[in-house]
């Protein structure tokens, strides 16, 4: 076959859990891949087909550009052909540059800056005085941040102390440092001489003159006032580049606010003069997209073409679902799921076609209202004539596929089989878990609990929340609904907490690429306390971090291969064969196990192995929040968001937290996994915890005993109070976009005999077409 062939052809993919897999991907068709977590999705579309695609991309470059590029090793598959220029579409957070919005990633800020200088009054020279990076353009001051940082000298300096005794509190200007003898050694000062002491001209000189050089002993070093120095060299970097305990000083000593000179701005003041429809360049950019356009609207006619290029890419980001952004939101505040959708509309103007576009879980995050959105995009990007590979668990995007590769029947081990190939209606007749759960009708708790207590959040501001104040009861499953946007993680966020407390997110968890799941539990510990019982053997040399790693990957259980003109590609270590350890290491065994061994095994086998009660109660909680498929080694860097977050939900639950908060547990799961979690929820009110939960996946909000739903739109459309109470009183309300979506997918057994909600139903119009035991709403 060729690459003109109607089909990307894989023969014996083998890529982490795959087992041999075969499979045809016809192009020119939206292709949804479905399977529990972990059952091999994304190893068959993006590590097997996307990698080799891009593999082979970056062959075709000359060796200095391939040099400037990463390189991505051979999947591990007998035949990959058929394949095209694929474009990856992951939830990645985007970049944490201060500088970084949805404006700079898109180009709106680019279009926006064309249309002032070409509409607005009075007249600048030219775009670049609009712009906060550009020297014509930027504040002076502020250099275009929009911030200015204040050091108080109070946090710095002890008045009661000299020189000599140490007055300078800061890292770095200890008594005897390099630093702090340009200040002793200047004859500015008396350095015996209290500092609370000296006369306004010695403080002014102290904390912001400037001198010529000093010596120090070592070499000259030009007097700098303390502040001013201490803003140089540290204030202007990102915090992330500094020591902690450089970090810490700065926390105490420095206040951040709008820079006075812009007005937090940026710009410099041809830029803050510029007006169009009386608004500024900077007020237009705070705008909600869909606000922008409506402004944009009645100068389109002065500048057809220049006012045209921006209104198209305002109606995409509205069409994506991102209407309620603004193009000056900073990036580094996105959501996973924003990210996804702001990189996506970059393509849907693009004139490429023939291309592979492939996505992970472009549904995650979205309430079912947004969802067909995404549908709409998938499908348009499809209907150019690309091939559309998605990952996905939600019902109606599985729904809209042309073709269906179904992955399992497990996770882990238990998986990278495929299960089933087709089209829909032929996947709900199949008997995988894929097509039982969405055969299974949702149905509303039947009878929800009773708080014990409240939590009180009163009038809570936080991003878009309108004064708001509600209670939350205590001692049952609460999730809080509402439309992307709407304000549910900053009323999550808003929630009061105390040391009882855990809030799980699904932020990296932090550690290195040696941390594994074994040791960021401390099951490791616990284990190779074992083995040096066991053995005699010291416990350091079962550790991969100590005496017994392999002395020639140093524990990692891979090596890096030098190649001119390419990154280091990562090899398994051919001393240990990946296994981490020295030989005499591996030669200790507990009941026929080494070390690797041991770490090889699942979570789901490693009770029979390691029956210790503490190693019990860990590997008990990781298996009671759907992680047992995971093995034991599993480095925490190849974890997904969701796993992450079950993660930390599992340590959370061992450690006794009476109130769990969580933000969108379901993202990334498939409809067995959600079930799962639900379960676990009921559990843990049982034995009288809180939990609470912003979320979408309406199987968990029918599942809830209170819910509490806001909106009625995104982000200034949004942050009121809709509803409150029980599944059953959301799903008949009549102003709830969430409870239109939980009435219009219940069925008339799965009402539990409420005459309020079947009248609910026929008062929406909803009739039952069975659809797999799903009913749809028709409106």
């Amino acid at each position: 076959m060729t690459a003109a062939e109607p089909v990307i052809r894989v023969r014996g993919a083998r890529t982490h859990n795959l087992r041999g897999v075969d499979v045809d991907l016809r192009k020119g068709q939206l292709v949804v891949f479905t399977g529990v977590s972990g059952s091999g999705k994304s190893s068959l579309a993006f590590d097997t087909v996307a990698a080799e695609s891009q593999r082979l991309l970056n062959e075709t470059y000359p060796g200095f550009v391939q040099s400037l590029m990463p390189s991505l090793p051979r999947p591990d598959v007998d035949e990959i052909t058929g394949l095209t220029a694929a474009i990856l579409v992951g939830q990645d957070t985007m970049t944490a540059n201060p500088r970084s919005s949805v404006g700079t990633a898109t180009d709106a800020w680019t279009y926006l800056r064309a249309v002032y200088a070409a509409l607005g009054e009075p007249a600048v020279p030219s775009p670049a005085h609009l712009s906060t990076t550009h020297p014509d353009g930027m504040c002076p001051v502020c250099q275009g941040t929009g911030e200015r940082a204040d050091l108080d000298p109070d946090q710095i300096l002890d008045p009661t102390k000299s020189l000599n005794d140490g007055a300078i509190g800061f890292p770095n200007f200890a008594v005897n440092s390099l630093f702090w003898k340009v200040y002793a050694r200047s004859g500015y000062f008396d350095p015996d001489l209290p500092v609370g002491r000296y006369t306004a001209e010695q403080r002014e000189q102290l904390l912001r003159g400037h001198g010529p050089n000093v010596d120090t002993g070592s070499y000259p070093m030009a007097y700098e006032g303390l502040l001013d120095k201490i803003s140089r060299l540290y204030l202007a970097k990102p915090a992330d580049t500094l020591k902690p305990k450089i970090r810490d000083a700065l926390a105490r000593a420095a206040t951040r606010g709008r820079c006075r000179d812009c007005a937090g701005t940026g710009l410099s003041q041809p830029g803050r003069d510029c007006l169009l429809g009386g608004l500024t360049i900077s007020a237009a950019a705070a705008l909600p997209v869909t606000d922008l356009d409506a402004h944009l609207a009645g100068h389109a006619g002065r500048a057809p073409a220049v006012v045209g290029r921006l209104t198209r890419l305002l109606h995409s980001l509205d069409g994506v679902g991102l209407g309620y952004l603004s193009i000056d939101r900073r990036a580094s505040t996105l959501s996973g799921g924003e990210a996804q959708r702001l990189r996506t509309v970059r393509h849907l103007d693009s004139a490429l076609t023939g291309l592979s576009y492939v996505f992970d879980e472009p549904s995650a995050g979205l309430h079912p209202d947004d969802v067909s959105r995404t549908v709409h995009v998938l499908t348009q990007l499809r209907d150019k004539g690309n091939t559309v590979l998605v990952v996905e668990h939600n019902p109606a995007v599985i729904a809209a596929a042309d073709h269906i590769v179904d992955l399992g029947p497990g996770p882990g081990v238990h998986g990278g089989t495929i299960t089933f190939t087709g089209d829909y209606p032929a996947l709900l007749a199949a008997d995988t878990p894929t097509a039982r759960h969405l055969s299974n009708p949702i149905a509303l708790n039947p009878a929800p609990r009773s708080g014990s207590g409240t939590i009180r959040v009163e009038h809570a501001t936080r991003n878009n929340l309108r004064d708001l104040t509600v209670d939350l009861p205590t001692g049952v499953l609460t999730v809080i609904t509402g439309v992307s946007g709407s304000g549910k993680t900053s009323l999550l966020d808003s929630i009061p907490t105390d040391e009882g407390t855990a809030r799980l997110t699904q932020a990296p968890i932090s550690g290195s690429r040696r941390s594994s799941l074994a040791t960021y539990t401390g099951l490791l510990d616990s284990i190779r306390k074992t083995f040096a019982q066991t053995t005699g053997a010291p416990a350091a040399v079962f550790s991969a971090n100590s005496a017994g790693a392999c002395t020639a990957c140093r524990g990692l259980g891979l090596t890096y291969t030098e190649i001119p003109f390419l990154d280091p590609i990562p090899v398994t270590c051919t001393a240990c064969d990946g296994r981490r350890y020295t030989p005499q290491v591996l030669a200790y065994t507990v009941d026929g196990h080494s070390i690797a061994d041991v770490l090889a095994l699942t979570v789901e086998d490693a009770p029979e192995v390691l029956t210790a009660p503490d190693q019990q109660r860990i590997l008990h909680a990781l298996r009671d929040v759907g992680l047992g498929y995971l093995s034991l080694g599993q480095t925490l860097t190849t974890l997904s968001g969701g796993e992450r977050q079950r993660l930390e939900l599992a340590l959370a639950i061992r450690a006794g937290s009476s109130t769990l908060l969580l933000d969108e547990p379901t993202a990334g799961l498939h409809l067995a996994d959600v079930d799962t979690l639900t379960r676990l929820f009921g559990r843990l009110v049982e034995d009288g915890r809180t939990v609470i939960a912003a979320d979408h996946h309406l199987r968990l909000i029918a599942a809830a005993d209170h819910l509490i739903d806001l909106g009625p739109g995104a982000g200034h459309a949004g942050g009121t109070l809709i509803a409150t109470g029980t599944p059953s009183d959301l799903a008949r309300h009549p102003a709830s976009p969430t409870g239109r979506h939980l009435a219009g997918n219940l069925t008339t057994r799965a009402v539990c005999g409420s005459p309020q909600i079947v009248e609910g139903l026929r008062l929406r119009g909803v009739r039952d077409r069975r659809c797999g035991g799903l009913l749809v709403g028709d409106r």
